[in-house]
């Protein structure tokens, strides 16, 4: 049995039941699950490991509940710097068409290392172009070295351009090879325990990338299998006109009307709704991964994250795809979702009657315990006695904080984000004084940015 102590924290943000802050904090944890949390001379004395924090604040880990790993690939391309979301798919879909197994598996590595060095532990990624014989195996085989938590979305397209969709139809499938390969993942990878390291998800990437038949089917799928339904809605306006055109309905009706809407569903964005739709999601137990940078990236507007919390939406935080971020920052994303709720709420004129605005902690509890509720887990987003020992430490004895220790978890936010020192998952640590421990940095750097010249090099010879 390994035991770990973590004791001494300057400050314990615990997300527990009464969101204690606990000075001079710790917590014990046996074999990566916490036993007991309290002020540090209530602890047992002794374990395997030992952690002091005396200038630290720990708090849970922040859980991603949106991401395109491949895309770190592709930050910064010329041609999508400045568009809109048509016209920013238009320019890379023929630069995806070119990725191969290896290129999956190294811009997965780059994207979590990424993650854990802005404090994620858990996160989802939507992988939902397959060309060239990539599979979603690869994903998951290169996640398994990082140590991070992995909600591992088998994605799909099934509409190419000779059907009137978006992507060449070299990276569309058939609906029927879609269904079995989902069935196929499900049942190889998926883990329902507690403390588990790899859960899958189904999820089309939008409603109108497939079939309404091949929507249905999916979810039935999913609830045979009783596992988590994600894709992409109401991102644009773009997309509500397509939805109005095509379907003659708005984006969160189609969804209902394909059996799209339960508390097993989340949807990426979700940013223009009404407050009718608002209601009917918080209802139904739907949940919204929020995409703050991304949205205004761009350009797509403001989700209405404080009118969702009123409704009872759970609500996460998602850094979206690494091209159109374009980052993996979980911390800095948090910060930016504080901020565009102030704006939204402004904007919207829904500020609240005392005046306060949209405030760090909310912020926060948006980034751990939203996002655990968004993927149906009740193991994480929390430092409390049965919870996973996922869990982050930053040191607050820097520039960016100085200044502002009279309050050191507003500080995180209201300050500039960097990287955190330490992260640690299921009690092993992933980062250790600012480094991450799992793989060679340098090197995998290095080998990214050849992958990405060379997916560019590829694609410019076609």
């Amino acid at each position: 049995m390994a035991s770990l102590l973590v004791r001494h924290a300057r400050l314990l943000v615990t997300m527990d039941e009464e969101r204690r802050e606990i000075p001079d904090g710790g917590f014990y944890v046996e074999d990566g699950f916490i036993k007991s949390v309290s002020v540090t001379a209530d602890l047992p004395s002794e374990a395997d490991e030992i952690l002091d924090f005396h200038n630290y604040i720990v708090l849970p880990g922040l859980i991603n509940t949106h991401h395109h790993f491949y895309q770190t690939l592709t930050r910064v391309i010329p041609s999508a710097q400045d568009v809109g979301l048509f016209q920013w798919l238009l320019a890379l879909y023929p630069i995806w068409a070119n990725l191969r197994p290896e290129d999956i598996r190294i811009s997965t590595q780059l994207a979590l290392a990424e993650l854990a060095l802005s404090g994620c532990t858990t996160t989802s990624d939507h992988l939902y172009l397959f060309p060239n014989a990539c599979r979603l195996d690869d994903e998951i085989e290169a996640a398994q070295t990082t140590g991070l938590r992995l909600h591992a979305a088998r994605g799909s397209m099934s509409l190419g351009e000779s059907l009137g969709g978006l992507p060449p139809d070299s990276v569309v499938e058939t609906e029927e090879a879609i269904l079995k390969d989902s069935q196929r993942i499900i049942e190889t990878y998926h883990d329902p325990d507690p403390g588990s390291m790899l859960q899958i998800v189904v999820a089309p990437t939008s409603p109108f990338s497939v079939s309404p038949d091949l929507m249905k089917e999916t979810a039935a799928l999913a609830r045979a299998y009783n596992v988590k339904m994600h894709t992409h809605l109401a991102e644009t306006l773009d997309e509500e006109q397509f939805c109005l055109e095509l379907y003659d309905h708005r984006p969160v009706a189609l969804a209902e009307s394909l059996d799209w809407f339960g508390s097993d569903v989340w949807f990426a964005h979700a940013v223009h709704v009404d407050g009718d739709e608002i209601k009917r999601m918080g209802a139904a137990g739907v949940g919204v991964a929020h995409c703050p940078t991304s949205n205004m990236r761009l350009a797509s507007g403001i989700a209405p994250v404080e009118r969702y919390m009123d409704a009872g939406v759970s609500v996460g935080l998602g850094v979206d795809g690494s091209a159109s971020n374009d980052s993996s920052h979980m911390l800095a994303e948090t910060r930016q979702a504080m901020l565009m709720a102030r704006l939204g709420s402004t904007t919207s004129g829904s500020n609240t009657e005392d005046g306060k605005l949209f405030s760090a902690r909310q912020a926060l509890e948006i980034a751990t315990l939203g996002g655990a509720k968004v993927l149906g887990r009740e193991d994480i987003g929390a430092l409390r006695p049965g919870m996973c020992a996922d869990f982050i430490a930053i040191n607050l004895e820097r520039i960016e904080f100085a200044g502002a220790l009279h309050d050191p978890v507003a500080a995180l936010l209201f300050c500039h984000p960097g990287h955190v020192d330490h992260v640690y998952v299921h009690g092993k640590s992933v980062v250790k004084n600012g480094r991450f421990t799992r793989l060679d940095l340098d090197k995998l750097v290095a080998e990214h940015n050849q992958a990405s010249k060379n997916l560019i090099n590829r694609s410019n010879a076609r």
